[in-house]
């Protein structure tokens, strides 16, 4: 039987975990085989700039920086290819900040 790959990221974990164990309790309520949600490596985006435009700092010296940070958490659901469970994983209420990505395997 054909296998479907959820894949799912975004900025909150909560919300991902959310929107993972709902899925998880769909198959569940179907019957149907499933594995995960597997935790993949954060991204992390790192962003340094100057506070101030001239480059001069605090006129110590020294200059300030400002230090900003984007991470970017993914799940992976491996889910058994039920066209009933599907249309219901279909139906999740996901919110706006989560990517949902689903792939059929052979």
């Amino acid at each position: 039987m054909q296998v479907a790959r959820i894949k799912l990221s975004g900025k909150n974990s909560e919300e991902l975990d959310a929107v993972s164990t709902e899925i998880k309790e769909i198959a569940k309520k179907f019957g149907i085989d499933y594995h995960g949600p597997i935790p993949l490596p954060t991204k992390k985006m790192k962003i340094t700039t100057l506070k101030t435009p001239s480059g001069d700092g605090t006129g110590h010296g020294n200059a300030t920086w400002e230090k900003w940070e984007m991470r970017i958490h993914k799940r992976v659901l491996d889910v058994q290819a039920d066209d009933r469970a599907l249309r219901q994983i279909m139906r999740v209420n996901i919110p706006n900040e989560v990517r949902i990505e689903i792939k059929l395997l052979g």
